[in-house]
């Protein structure tokens, strides 16, 4: 496994505390100036006003050392210790895993948009694209697989998509390739769930909790009384963004991820340090910062991507986070069918890549190759 790993070793255990109900609607305006055209009912009957407000207090998000010499009797001199191989030139490519040998370059990258608890769809498409076998393990070899975030909340089993992906990367380690994932909106959500539960947090539009808002955000409580201790300090390690074969990667389709640092490792460090040792308010303003969207659209949007791959490089972005029927305003068609979606959306001058397909509304669990 990655950096993330398993090891529960100091993983924070977040103790649920309660069970109230929270009722709410707000407004949204994201920062790009696109304002939505009415709700958004999903299956779960949460209608959603499609974004965030910064005069809100929270958006309800769219459905969808070297050691010590040895001493023998008899002998004053530490035995003489055989070096190892040199160390390796510092300038080389390093991989995670082992390296390919001579003529094997690292396997190819795929991507994985939001799964929000649909894990039937979700092993599906990972068959269809030859990722795994019929028993649902690994089987692409030095391929990497990077899922976008969010994978639970709306759909039946969020813990059971998390635990695939677990076991997934362990194998995938195994065969010399690597599953990784990023930290969605939705992860921190559910994490301060478990961690805060009905504890308020402040906003200028009022008082309301991380459970209050998870339940209104599709959070299922099958996944709340499944969670365990390595699910929590896997989850709290995932890093929120990442550079792969020139493609940044990330959640969500804002610049808010600019506020957090300057590089890509200052981001993930800052995320980090901050479900560390953040305050329950600290904790809710990350996720309302991730939570916005849009940024990419439009035609300020090419602006927003420029901005982003210019401060933590590569030449295009892939996210999921947004739904593609809401990117393209095609949620619905004229004859009342579910969304029609081909495949992953390229839009901002072909600088971004949308991957969430919209499963949560009778759209598509999206799995593809990079590039796109």
């Amino acid at each position: 496994m990655h950096a993330q790993g398993l090891s529960t070793d100091q993983a924070p255990v977040f103790p649920h505390q309660g069970q109230s109900e929270y009722d709410g609607v707000d407004a949204y305006e994201d920062q790009s100036g696109y304002e939505a055209q009415g709700g958004y009912e999903d299956q779960s009957g949460y209608e959603d006003q499609s974004g965030y407000d910064d005069r809100a207090g929270y958006e309800p998000t769219l459905p969808d050392q070297p050691s010590p010499a040895l001493q023998l009797p008899g002998r004053d001199d530490p035995p003489t210790i055989e070096l190892g191989p040199p160390l390796p030139d510092p300038s080389a490519p390093t991989y995670p895993y082992p390296a390919p040998g001579p003529d094997e370059p690292p396997g190819p990258v795929y991507v994985v948009g939001d799964v929000h608890g649909y894990l039937e769809e979700l092993r599906a498409e990972l068959r269809h694209q030859g990722l795994i076998d019929a028993d649902g393990h690994w089987s692409a070899g030095r391929a990497r697989i990077w899922f976008l975030g969010d994978f639970t909340d709306r759909g039946p089993d969020g813990i059971g998509v998390i635990d695939l992906v677990m076991q997934l990367a362990a194998e995938a380690a195994a065969a010399g390739g690597y599953c990784r994932a990023l930290m969605g909106n939705h992860e921190l959500l559910f994490l301060g769930a478990a961690k805060y539960g009905d504890e308020p947090v402040q906003s200028t539009a009022g008082t309301a909790s991380f459970l209050a808002a998870w339940r209104l955000n599709g959070g299922q409580q099958t996944d709340l009384d499944r969670l365990e201790a390595h699910h929590i300090s896997w989850l709290s390690r995932l890093p929120a963004v990442a550079l792969e074969d020139g493609h940044l990667l990330l959640h969500s389709d804002t610049t808010a991820y600019l506020e957090y640092g300057e590089s890509i490792p200052d981001v993930n460090d800052a995320v980090h340090s901050l479900l560390s040792d953040g305050s329950v308010d600290e904790w809710w303003d990350c996720f309302r910062r991730f939570t916005k969207r849009f940024a990419f659209r439009g035609d300020a949007g090419p602006m927003a991507v420029h901005e982003l791959l210019d401060t933590y490089g590569g030449t295009r972005i892939v996210h999921g986070h947004s739904p593609i029927p809401y990117l393209t305003g095609a949620v619905h068609a004229d004859d009342g069918q579910p969304p029609h979606i081909p495949g992953p959306y390229v839009y901002a001058d072909d600088l971004a890549v949308a991957m969430d397909g919209g499963v949560t509304m009778e759209g598509r669990l999206l799995v593809a190759r990079l590039p796109i």
